[in-house]
């Protein structure tokens, strides 16, 4: 097979130009069975779009780059993949070994990837759920201590802008979505964020990360609504 160039970047994933189909549609047409079942994206188009989340497809996206389990000429189609091994009862017991093997793959997969270091407690009484809009400051460096990026310094007379997103809907990297569903109003941390739920194996070129980079992040959330 021909190398495979990622067909988005990680800011075109997160916006609203590519669509949980679009990302469906290509990881079936893209990734290996093996890998399409670990990630639970094997079956009919259209029933796992209904049931997938678009921050774990993103997820699935960036780690069929990272470990290349493309899919071969002679595999068969992904809608047809249970349905073939059901069919074949010298297969059960391998079957069985797969789905547990996968399963453990899937639960290694879903372990967090970053640590959170609380500096000061919040004054908040919950923590913002999915697709609330949250306020965040924060400042980015790297393991070396060399700082990439940051929201807190004032920019001439303008005072510092938080960044305001809506949270665990795949706008920022998942170590940030993550972390943050965990803080109150008020809180300060530090979040140290592995490639995987970071920026990966392509890193950020404009910004100087590196490919595989560790990041971390002084982080305080100012207000959710």
């Amino acid at each position: 097979m021909s190398q495979i160039e990622p067909k988005w970047t990680v800011e075109e994933l997160g916006g609203d130009g590519v669509s949980k189909k679009d990302l469906v549609a290509y990881l079936q047409e893209t990734g290996a069975n093996d890998f399409l079942v670990a990630h639970k994206l094997n079956g009919k188009l259209t029933s796992v779009v209904k049931t997938a989340k678009k921050p774990a497809l993103i997820e699935a996206y960036k780690q069929l780059f990272e470990t290349k389990q493309f899919r071969t000429s002679d595999e068969i189609p992904a809608s047809e993949v249970k349905k073939e091994k059901a069919a074949d009862p010298e297969e059960e017991t391998k079957q069985e070994g797969a789905d547990s093997s996968g399963k453990a793959a899937l639960e290694k997969a879903d372990e967090p990837k970053y640590t959170k270091k609380v500096t000061k407690k919040g004054s908040g009484s919950r923590p913002p759920a999915k697709g609330d809009r949250v306020s965040v400051f924060y400042t980015g460096r790297l393991e070396n201590g060399k700082e990439f990026d940051s929201n807190v310094k004032a920019k001439g007379r303008k005072a510092p802008t938080p960044l305001v997103f809506k949270v665990g809907t795949g706008r920022v990297i998942r170590g940030w979505d993550e972390a943050l569903m965990t803080m109150v109003k008020g809180e300060k941390a530090t979040l140290t964020i592995q490639p995987e739920w970071a920026y990966g194996q392509r890193g950020v070129e404009t910004a100087s990360i590196p490919p595989n980079s560790t990041l971390i992040f002084d982080v305080e959330l100012v207000d959710i609504e």
